[in-house]
Protein backbone atom coordinates (compact mmCIF):
# COMPACT_ATOMS: atom_id res chain seq x y z
CA UNK A 1 0.00 0.00 0.00
CA UNK A 2 1.36 3.57 -0.70
CA UNK A 3 0.90 6.35 2.08
CA UNK A 4 2.24 9.60 0.54
CA UNK A 5 5.64 8.97 -0.32
CA UNK A 6 5.83 5.88 2.05
CA UNK A 7 5.84 2.55 0.24
CA UNK A 8 4.39 -0.11 3.29
CA UNK A 9 4.55 -3.97 1.84
CA UNK A 10 1.35 -5.55 3.19
CA UNK A 11 2.00 -8.86 1.50
CA UNK A 12 5.56 -10.86 1.97
CA UNK A 13 8.58 -8.85 1.01
CA UNK A 14 10.02 -10.63 -2.59
CA UNK A 15 13.59 -10.12 -1.13
CA UNK A 16 12.47 -12.35 1.75
CA UNK A 17 10.35 -14.42 -0.68
CA UNK A 18 11.13 -18.26 -0.76
CA UNK A 19 12.60 -19.12 -4.11
CA UNK A 20 13.08 -15.72 -5.23
CA UNK A 21 15.81 -15.15 -8.06
CA UNK A 22 18.04 -12.63 -7.12
CA UNK A 23 18.93 -9.89 -10.47
CA UNK A 24 22.21 -10.84 -10.18
CA UNK A 25 23.60 -8.11 -13.52
CA UNK A 26 21.73 -4.58 -13.98
CA UNK A 27 23.70 -2.93 -16.69
CA UNK A 28 23.27 0.74 -16.98
CA UNK A 29 22.20 1.16 -20.62
CA UNK A 30 20.86 4.47 -20.11
CA UNK A 31 24.30 6.25 -18.27
CA UNK A 32 26.11 7.72 -21.26
CA UNK A 33 22.30 9.28 -21.71
CA UNK A 34 22.11 10.69 -18.22
CA UNK A 35 25.32 11.12 -17.73
CA UNK A 36 27.29 11.86 -20.65
CA UNK A 37 29.25 8.91 -19.84
CA UNK A 38 29.23 5.19 -20.90
CA UNK A 39 28.87 2.51 -18.79
CA UNK A 40 32.14 0.30 -18.11
CA UNK A 41 31.87 -3.60 -17.30
CA UNK A 42 34.85 -4.16 -14.47
CA UNK A 43 35.92 -7.22 -15.32
CA UNK A 44 38.59 -8.30 -12.65
CA UNK A 45 36.66 -9.45 -10.39
CA UNK A 46 33.14 -10.81 -12.10
CA UNK A 47 33.26 -14.41 -13.95
CA UNK A 48 33.58 -14.97 -17.39
CA UNK A 49 29.65 -15.56 -18.09
CA UNK A 50 29.04 -12.61 -15.83
CA UNK A 51 31.10 -10.20 -18.09
CA UNK A 52 29.65 -11.61 -21.11
CA UNK A 53 26.22 -11.76 -20.18
CA UNK A 54 26.78 -7.90 -19.01
CA UNK A 55 28.49 -7.34 -22.38
CA UNK A 56 25.35 -8.91 -24.25
CA UNK A 57 23.21 -6.97 -22.33
CA UNK A 58 24.76 -3.50 -23.59
CA UNK A 59 25.25 -4.25 -26.56
CA UNK A 60 21.59 -4.95 -26.74
CA UNK A 61 20.94 -1.48 -25.31
CA UNK A 62 23.60 0.84 -26.92
CA UNK A 63 25.30 -1.09 -29.60
CA UNK A 64 28.66 -1.00 -27.78
CA UNK A 65 30.21 -2.91 -24.04
CA UNK A 66 33.23 -1.06 -22.67
CA UNK A 67 35.08 -3.39 -20.54
CA UNK A 68 38.32 -2.82 -18.05
CA UNK A 69 40.80 -4.95 -16.48
CA UNK A 70 39.81 -8.32 -18.21
CA UNK A 71 41.61 -11.41 -16.81
CA UNK A 72 43.29 -13.16 -19.79
CA UNK A 73 40.48 -16.02 -19.61
CA UNK A 74 37.36 -13.60 -19.63
CA UNK A 75 39.31 -12.15 -22.43
CA UNK A 76 40.01 -15.73 -24.59
CA UNK A 77 35.83 -16.26 -24.05
CA UNK A 78 34.68 -12.57 -24.96
CA UNK A 79 36.54 -13.03 -28.45
CA UNK A 80 35.44 -16.75 -29.04
CA UNK A 81 31.50 -15.47 -28.48
CA UNK A 82 31.67 -12.12 -30.05
CA UNK A 83 33.35 -12.96 -32.78
CA UNK A 84 31.17 -12.11 -35.54
CA UNK A 85 31.43 -8.66 -33.97
CA UNK A 86 34.08 -5.35 -33.90
CA UNK A 87 36.55 -5.27 -31.56
CA UNK A 88 39.29 -3.10 -30.22
CA UNK A 89 41.77 -4.89 -27.75
CA UNK A 90 43.76 -2.88 -25.62
CA UNK A 91 46.41 -5.23 -24.68
CA UNK A 92 48.03 -3.06 -22.73
CA UNK A 93 45.50 -1.62 -20.71
CA UNK A 94 43.95 -5.31 -20.50
CA UNK A 95 40.60 -3.59 -21.60
CA UNK A 96 38.46 -4.68 -24.74
CA UNK A 97 35.18 -3.07 -26.52
CA UNK A 98 32.81 -5.08 -28.48
CA UNK A 99 30.73 -2.91 -30.89
CA UNK A 100 27.28 -3.94 -33.03
CA UNK A 101 28.04 -4.26 -36.01
CA UNK A 102 27.80 -0.84 -38.26
CA UNK A 103 28.22 0.95 -34.69
CA UNK A 104 29.58 4.28 -35.84
CA UNK A 105 31.55 5.98 -32.39
CA UNK A 106 30.87 9.86 -32.24
CA UNK A 107 33.59 12.41 -32.47
CA UNK A 108 32.89 15.46 -29.92
CA UNK A 109 35.53 17.81 -30.82
CA UNK A 110 37.07 17.63 -27.71
CA UNK A 111 41.12 16.81 -26.99
CA UNK A 112 42.30 15.11 -24.38
CA UNK A 113 46.15 15.01 -23.47
CA UNK A 114 46.88 11.47 -21.96
CA UNK A 115 50.88 12.24 -20.53
CA UNK A 116 52.60 9.31 -18.71
CA UNK A 117 56.05 9.27 -16.55
CA UNK A 118 57.30 6.18 -17.87
CA UNK A 119 57.39 2.86 -19.81
CA UNK A 120 55.26 1.18 -16.37
CA UNK A 121 52.64 3.37 -16.38
CA UNK A 122 51.45 2.99 -19.76
CA UNK A 123 48.78 0.60 -18.92
CA UNK A 124 46.91 2.62 -16.53
CA UNK A 125 47.23 5.45 -19.06
CA UNK A 126 46.46 3.83 -21.97
CA UNK A 127 42.89 2.93 -19.88
CA UNK A 128 42.22 6.51 -19.35
CA UNK A 129 43.14 7.53 -23.68
CA UNK A 130 40.69 4.26 -23.79
CA UNK A 131 37.85 6.03 -22.17
CA UNK A 132 38.06 9.56 -23.65
CA UNK A 133 38.39 8.02 -26.64
CA UNK A 134 35.29 5.98 -26.36
CA UNK A 135 33.61 9.74 -25.19
CA UNK A 136 34.50 10.79 -28.64
CA UNK A 137 37.34 12.70 -27.89
CA UNK A 138 40.73 13.29 -29.90
CA UNK A 139 43.46 12.01 -27.84
CA UNK A 140 47.05 12.58 -28.14
CA UNK A 141 49.77 10.15 -26.20
CA UNK A 142 53.17 11.49 -24.99
CA UNK A 143 55.07 8.81 -22.91
CA UNK A 144 57.82 8.16 -21.27
CA UNK A 145 58.58 12.01 -20.05
CA UNK A 146 59.56 11.73 -16.28
CA UNK A 147 60.91 13.73 -14.25
CA UNK A 148 63.96 12.18 -14.46
CA UNK A 149 64.34 13.10 -17.93
CA UNK A 150 62.90 16.29 -17.90
CA UNK A 151 63.67 17.49 -21.55
CA UNK A 152 61.52 14.92 -22.93
CA UNK A 153 58.70 16.45 -21.97
CA UNK A 154 59.02 20.31 -23.18
CA UNK A 155 58.61 19.75 -27.03
CA UNK A 156 55.75 17.51 -27.06
CA UNK A 157 54.26 19.53 -24.43
CA UNK A 158 54.24 22.72 -26.24
CA UNK A 159 52.80 20.65 -29.57
CA UNK A 160 49.69 19.59 -27.53
CA UNK A 161 49.24 23.76 -26.31
CA UNK A 162 49.63 24.71 -29.67
CA UNK A 163 46.77 22.10 -30.95
CA UNK A 164 44.61 23.62 -28.50
CA UNK A 165 44.14 20.55 -26.31
CA UNK A 166 41.23 21.37 -23.68
CA UNK A 167 42.33 18.69 -20.40
CA UNK A 168 45.37 16.79 -19.49
CA UNK A 169 45.46 13.79 -17.77
CA UNK A 170 49.06 13.10 -16.19
CA UNK A 171 49.82 9.12 -15.12
CA UNK A 172 52.89 9.11 -12.97
CA UNK A 173 53.80 6.40 -10.17
CA UNK A 174 57.43 6.33 -7.92
CA UNK A 175 57.89 10.15 -6.90
CA UNK A 176 54.59 11.02 -8.76
CA UNK A 177 55.82 14.43 -9.03
CA UNK A 178 55.51 14.85 -13.41
CA UNK A 179 51.65 16.01 -12.70
CA UNK A 180 52.66 18.84 -10.42
CA UNK A 181 55.54 20.18 -12.98
CA UNK A 182 52.80 20.16 -15.92
CA UNK A 183 50.39 21.78 -13.71
CA UNK A 184 52.86 24.55 -13.48
CA UNK A 185 53.40 25.13 -16.51
CA UNK A 186 49.95 24.62 -18.77
CA UNK A 187 46.63 26.93 -18.80
CA UNK A 188 44.42 23.77 -19.10
CA UNK A 189 42.94 21.57 -16.16
CA UNK A 190 45.45 18.48 -15.20
CA UNK A 191 43.88 15.38 -13.75
CA UNK A 192 46.79 13.56 -12.03
CA UNK A 193 46.46 9.91 -12.15
CA UNK A 194 48.63 7.78 -9.71
CA UNK A 195 50.10 4.39 -10.51
CA UNK A 196 51.04 1.61 -8.77
CA UNK A 197 54.37 1.84 -9.60
CA UNK A 198 56.99 1.93 -7.11
CA UNK A 199 58.24 -0.20 -4.12
CA UNK A 200 59.36 0.11 -0.77
CA UNK A 201 57.73 2.15 1.87
CA UNK A 202 55.04 4.36 -0.24
CA UNK A 203 55.21 2.14 -2.78
CA UNK A 204 52.16 0.83 -4.94
CA UNK A 205 51.37 4.31 -5.50
CA UNK A 206 50.66 5.76 -2.19
CA UNK A 207 54.29 8.04 -2.69
CA UNK A 208 52.54 8.77 -5.80
CA UNK A 209 49.19 9.65 -4.49
CA UNK A 210 50.30 11.53 -1.46
CA UNK A 211 52.61 13.67 -3.57
CA UNK A 212 50.02 14.75 -6.02
CA UNK A 213 47.51 15.21 -3.20
CA UNK A 214 50.22 17.92 -1.55
CA UNK A 215 50.68 19.66 -4.75
CA UNK A 216 51.53 23.49 -4.54
CA UNK A 217 50.39 23.96 -8.32
CA UNK A 218 46.96 25.33 -8.90
CA UNK A 219 44.91 23.57 -11.68
CA UNK A 220 45.58 20.13 -10.13
CA UNK A 221 42.54 17.30 -9.33
CA UNK A 222 43.91 13.77 -8.50
CA UNK A 223 42.09 10.40 -8.49
CA UNK A 224 42.85 7.24 -7.01
CA UNK A 225 45.49 4.98 -7.79
CA UNK A 226 45.65 3.22 -11.15
CA UNK A 227 41.69 4.71 -12.01
CA UNK A 228 42.40 4.91 -15.79
CA UNK A 229 38.60 4.88 -15.86
CA UNK A 230 37.83 7.46 -13.72
CA UNK A 231 40.65 10.05 -15.20
CA UNK A 232 39.39 9.19 -18.86
CA UNK A 233 35.71 9.90 -17.90
CA UNK A 234 37.01 13.06 -15.91
CA UNK A 235 38.88 14.34 -18.98
CA UNK A 236 36.02 13.37 -21.49
CA UNK A 237 33.26 15.21 -19.82
CA UNK A 238 35.77 18.16 -19.59
CA UNK A 239 36.45 18.46 -22.86
CA UNK A 240 33.76 17.76 -24.32
CA UNK A 241 31.84 20.61 -22.37
CA UNK A 242 34.24 22.37 -23.73
CA UNK A 243 33.87 21.46 -27.40
CA UNK A 244 30.27 22.28 -27.03
CA UNK A 245 31.24 26.17 -26.01
CA UNK A 246 33.49 26.43 -28.73
CA UNK A 247 30.29 25.18 -31.40
CA UNK A 248 28.01 27.65 -29.75
CA UNK A 249 30.38 30.59 -30.33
Amino acid sequence: MRHGNVVQRDAQDPVQGEGTSIVEIRPDTTRELRKGAPEVIFAETKTGEQTIRMAQTLLAGTGRAIISRVPAETMTALQATFAEYETQVREAAHAMVIYQPGYVRKRSGGHVGVISAGTSDVPVADEAALLAEEMGCQVTRIYDVGVAGLHRLIEPLQKLLADGVDVLIVAAGMDGALPSVVAGLVPVPVIGLPTSVGYGIGGGGVAALLSMLQTCAPGLSVVNIDNGVGAGITAGLIANRVAQARKQH
